[in-house]
């Protein structure tokens, strides 16, 4: 993607410099993986999915895609308990290639809400990717 501005970047979503986007309501947080991420990776073949009931660390790895390309990690990016995990992604990973952001990964009960004011606005995250 040559031009980072055209990104298609939801306002009301907060990002991490690990390319993942965090929709909050309350002390809850969907995650899923940019745009950018969905396309740099190519066809999404097979998602690698946490347990739900699972507490783990921000910045700590939750799970894994598979691409024809590459396999990429995906990284919390806040610390909490994973409360829902995406089961139609198990059968269907090519969702995340085709609606990024309608896609969510996990459902996370947020531990240490304080972690959510460090996540990336959608200009912040725009200079991480011109970096």
């Amino acid at each position: 993607m040559n031009d980072k501005k055209n990104l298609n970047l939801p306002d009301d979503l907060l990002y991490t410099a690990d390319h993942e986007w965090a929709k909050v309501d309350g002390d809850s947080i969907k995650v899923g993986i940019t745009d950018y991420a969905q396309e740099q990776l190519g066809d999404i073949v097979f998602v690698e999915l946490p347990e739900s009931g699972t507490s783990i660390e921000k910045g700590e790895e939750f799970g894994s895609i598979e691409s024809v390309k590459a396999v990429a990690e995906i990284y919390m990016p806040v610390s909490g308990e994973i409360t829902a995990v995406n089961e139609l992604l198990s059968d269907t990973p090519e969702r995340l290639n085709e609606d990024a952001y309608d896609t969510w990964i996990i459902e996370v009960k947020v531990s240490d809400t304080s972690q959510i004011k460090e996540l990336l606005s959608k200009n912040q995250y725009l200079d991480t990717l011109e970096g």
